[in-house]
């Protein structure tokens, strides 16, 4: 007798979706979907407008990633003039996006995922959230709360606002950084360096913890996209693109940014607003296409990292690869997580370390001598395209954005089918199951739009109904 479960909606993720899965006439599962239900439409009401608001538009698509979005569209107005931007300009971006990247992976392991990876997958569903884990390791969760603060405070000194920072423009940055901000944001590193080493130890015994996880959460062969910098190493903010298979070997490497449209294309789906990237060489009628991005996929491309600490890490985490190759367990995205944190915090003190940044040069003026633009960076969740075309009067009459979490949007389908298929068993609908499936999800930590559940107080139903829509069991959390 077929069946479908629906689960709706998917919480503690930035947004709005729900799994449903369909079971055969066997019990067996025998498809998952991943459905973003919510349609925000950027790409459309932006055309018309200048490509100079486009830092100040697009980051409001999202309130935990806003400076990446700030950036790619300022390095495609960049583009658009032809312009170098000035040294400190560069080197300012820099910090912001890893102060971007220390508050989001904060929120992703402490908040988000910290409740299921710190108090079990089964645990009570009324205590696994943040109030519960702040109840049950309140020195955990005091430290990764002001982890995240540090990393908002950063973006607050450098853009006068923790969220949508009216900061980054076309040609460089609106304002230089002075030495007392400099100090400001130098005083809070030792204790973000101690809480990342703290949170990487606390990762590695989940791991410990979890081999089952590790085995079934989205462990399956695919092709892995990210940024690398000019000697192979790990990169959040400049560099070109890199594209490894599942054994390791380079299928693309540096790659022009700008020439993205050569080798991805973006299909669709009727039963989900969010598109399903593939590499074209491959196609998108199979999983060859398939390719996964986000601090897993960048580990598995960089040859290296290049910061002590975080290169250390680098090497410890590629034990988890198979025969010796990348690591398939989306699992282990929540430890790639950890180590880019690291990796980021170690990265800021150079930066803050270098006299060059206080440079009060930091930005390049000219007019439109382009009619196209591309900005690209890595967001928190993955390499993030940013493409503009502009008339005569420089007004935007093209826009394509690929985001970072439809990237990975295949990917999460794998991952929620192979988990419903691991334990569900008999047609039976537990809490545990519901929390793992949507945990499958939360792996890749997922950015729907500017909204967070982070307390985990969200109202969800499941409910698995018979093939002539009678209802069969459901089960409720929240009110």
């Amino acid at each position: 007798m077929a069946e479908t479960i629906t689960i709706a909606p998917v919480t503690r993720i930035e947004g709005h979706a729900k799994i449903t899965i369909h079971l055969d006439d066997a019990g067996q599962v025998a498809d998952a979907r991943f459905h973003v239900t919510e349609f925000r439409g950027f790409e459309k009401f932006c055309l018309g407008r200048s490509y100079e608001e486009m830092p100040s538009i697009t980051e409001r698509i999202c309130g935990i990633c806003p400076v990446s979005h700030a950036l790619a569209a300022a390095k495609a107005g960049d583009a658009l003039k032809g312009v170098k931007i000035p040294p400190a300009a560069v080197k300012l971006r820099r910090l912001m996006h890893c102060a971007q990247l220390v508050q989001s992976h904060a929120l992703s392991f402490f908040l988000l995922s910290g409740p299921d990876l710190l108090l079990g997958m089964e645990s009570d569903p009324h205590q696994r959230n943040l109030i519960g884990l702040i109840k049950a390791l309140p020195q955990v969760a005091r430290e990764g709360i002001r982890l995240r603060q540090y990393g908002q405070e950063v973006i607050r000194l450098l853009g006068d606002r923790s969220v949508h920072p009216a900061w980054a423009v076309s040609g460089g940055v609106r304002e230089p950084l002075s030495p007392d901000q400099r100090d400001r944001i130098a005083v809070g590193l030792p204790e973000a360096l101690a809480t990342a080493q703290k949170a990487l130890q606390l990762g590695s015994e989940a791991l410990e913890r979890m081999t089952e996880e590790t085995r079934c959460y989205g462990n399956f062969p695919s092709l892995f996209l990210g940024l690398v910098n000019g000697d192979g190493g790990l990169e959040h903010y400049d560099g070109t693109l890199r594209i490894v298979d599942a054994a390791g070997a380079c299928l693309e490497d540096r790659f022009d940014p700008a020439r993205y449209a050569e080798i991805f294309g973006e299909a669709e789906e009727s039963w989900s607003y969010l598109k399903f990237p593939y590499y074209k060489p491959r196609g998108h009628d199979t999983d060859a296409g398939m390719y996964r991005v986000g601090p897993l996929a960048r580990l598995n491309v960089a040859d290296h990292a290049a910061t002590p600490l975080a290169g250390e890490e680098l090497q410890r985490f590629r034990r988890f690869g198979e025969a010796g190759g990348p690591v398939w367990g989306s699992f282990y995205y929540h430890q790639a997580r950890l180590i880019e944190l690291l990796f980021c915090l170690e990265s800021m003190a150079a930066l803050l370390d270098d006299p060059e940044l206080l440079d009060t040069h930091v930005r390049s003026h000219a007019r439109t001598n382009n009619r196209s633009g591309i900005g690209v960076v890595e967001a928190p969740r993955g390499v993030l395209f940013h493409e503009y075309r502009v008339d005569d009067h420089g007004l935007l009459n093209y826009v394509n954005l690929i985001i970072a979490t439809g990237h990975n949007n295949r990917a999460m389908n794998h991952t929620v089918r192979q988990i419903a298929r691991h334990y569900l068993r008999g047609g039976k609908l537990e809490e545990g199951l519901l929390n793992r499936v949507e945990h499958g999800i939360r792996c890749y930590d997922p950015c729907l739009s500017c909204s967070t559940h982070a307390l985990g107080k969200m109202p969800l139903r499941m409910e698995l109904y018979g093939p002539h829509g009678e209802l069969l069991d459901s089960l409720t959390r929240g009110s």
